[in-house]
């Protein structure tokens, strides 16, 4: 799991050049997501991270976005029923 705000802009571009990074994610939400998602470029830099790949990502406690993985959230979603109060 990388911060982004500790990584260069030229950093970046080469950790996803070279494959290193292939998922972005929010940490504040515990979502991630394909580099190319909407949602995940509107977030703001500081909460933004990224990953090496999806084990990483669900090895942290994270969950698909329902916007650019909507398949995987589907089945995320039925692994993990609201909690009601």
């Amino acid at each position: 799991m990388i911060l982004h705000s500790q990584l260069s802009d030229s950093e970046l571009k080469s950790k996803i050049r070279k494959q290193e990074i292939l998922l972005g994610g929010n940490k504040n939400l515990k979502i991630y997501g394909l580099l190319t998602c909407t949602s995940g470029k509107r977030m703001k830099k500081e909460n933004r991270i990224f990953f090496t790949g999806e084990p990483e990502a669900l090895q942290k406690g994270y969950r698909p976005c329902g916007h650019c993985m909507r398949e995987k959230y589907q089945q995320w979603k039925s692994q993990h029923p609201p909690i009601l109060k």
